[in-house]
């Protein structure tokens, strides 16, 4: 019965509709840290730019360092909801001191192919953005 309940529920959601779930799943996978961190653990940030990248497992001082401007609490906030969404793994291995490092799901994987595109785009197209930007502003000015 709850597959047919979830079957049911998955045909029926729609974001557009204030009460459906999937607007808060959009909310989170929208937040820049959350993009960030998905590409960081999908290895965009441990080669140059457009080279060919390979997932890996990272830890937290590792994520803090290539996440430039996150707070502590920002990312440690954002890396519990991704774990409790299934996005990645947290791994404690019993070290002195104890070693945690963070993984992406098959999950987090598939999103991360399509934040990756969104970083890549993003990058991409800041200069036009900008031009568009200062021509906006000087006509409204």
């Amino acid at each position: 019965m709850d597959a047919d309940k979830r079957a049911q529920a998955q045909a029926e959601y729609n974001a557009f509709l204030a009460v459906c779930p999937s607007r808060q799943l959009l909310d989170r996978i929208s937040d820049k840290w959350v993009v960030l961190i998905l590409c960081a653990l999908g290895g965009d940030a441990s080669g140059p730019p457009g080279a060919p990248s390979a997932p890996r497992a990272m830890r937290y001082s590792e994520l803090a360092r290539v996440l430039v401007g996150v707070s502590q609490k920002m990312l440690t906030q954002t890396l519990r909801a991704l774990e409790r969404d299934g996005l990645l793994t947290r791994t404690v291995t019993p070290t002195v001191p104890v070693t945690v490092t963070y993984e992406l799901t098959g999950l987090g994987l598939s999103l991360h192919h399509l934040t990756q595109g969104l970083r890549r785009w993003a990058q991409s197209n800041m200069d036009a953005v900008l031009t568009h930007r200062e021509s906006h502003d000087a006509r409204a000015s």
